[in-house]
């Protein structure tokens, strides 16, 4: 089993999009794809969540109520959602979860909440950060980001977030890319030489599929032993 961990340079830069162009891509080539997403808020309506969106656009047939484990009214953060509601997010819940997901697919797409330093849970005696997932699961990691101005900085500051903690890259998704447009050019071209990282993909304005920029999807995935154990 393969799987992948997406996360963004920050909120609405079209993380669930490329998450569903990814499952789409993927479930196009035959392949049996999953989606997860441990955190959403905004809608307690699954229609309109991200997993939502995912499952509709990709035309997943994975039942709803496994592919996302919190939802929360609020649009805000998940960890100040939860505290809302009290119902807050265990590593231990998200582990189980994903966990049942790998088990009936081959490949599996994880969808992070907002950017990568956006808590999951944060109460005085439990911190729950996006990385402690990702670290916990063995996930390599799809940065997306916006292609246009200030994109080189926020890139760049999340690349070398996810680096500080050890946690490995398999690429960058540059999206609302316009080739033609001579910034977004520049921007592709600095982040490289900059991060030492490869830009993957790159979504148009609009676009409808990734536009890859060498090798294949599945070759950004990883592979995992299953099951995964808390430790």
């Amino acid at each position: 089993m393969q799987a992948i961990f997406v996360t963004g340079t920050d909120t609405d830069v079209g993380k669930t999009y490329i998450s569903a162009l990814m499952c789409q891509e993927l479930r196009q080539q035959g392949l049996n794809i999953g989606y997860y997403k441990a955190a959403a808020s905004g809608t307690l309506d699954f229609a309109a969540s991200d997993a939502g969106r995912v499952k509709l656009q990709a035309q997943l047939p994975q039942p709803p109520a496994s592919m996302l484990s919190y939802r929360y009214a609020a649009a805000c953060s998940p960890h100040l959602a939860a505290r809302q509601t009290q119902q807050f997010a265990t590593r231990s819940q998200i582990i189980k979860d994903f966990n049942a997901v790998a088990a009936t697919h081959d490949y599996l797409v994880m969808e992070g909440a907002g950017g990568i330093i956006c808590p999951l849970t944060w109460q005085p005696s439990n911190h729950l950060m996006q990385a402690d997932i990702v670290k916990a699961l063995q996930l390599k990691v799809i940065v997306v980001a916006a292609a246009g101005l200030g994109t080189i900085n926020h890139t760049c500051l999340t690349c070398y977030y996810l680096q500080t903690l050890g946690v490995a890259i398999s690429g960058i998704v540059l999206n609302f890319f316009d080739k033609d447009d001579p910034m977004h050019q520049d921007n592709l071209a600095m982040i490289e030489t900059l991060t030492q990282l490869h830009v993957c993909a790159t979504v148009a304005p609009q676009g409808s599929a990734l536009q890859l920029r060498q090798g294949a999807l599945t070759s950004l995935f990883s592979a995992l032993n299953l099951p995964i154990n808390d430790i």
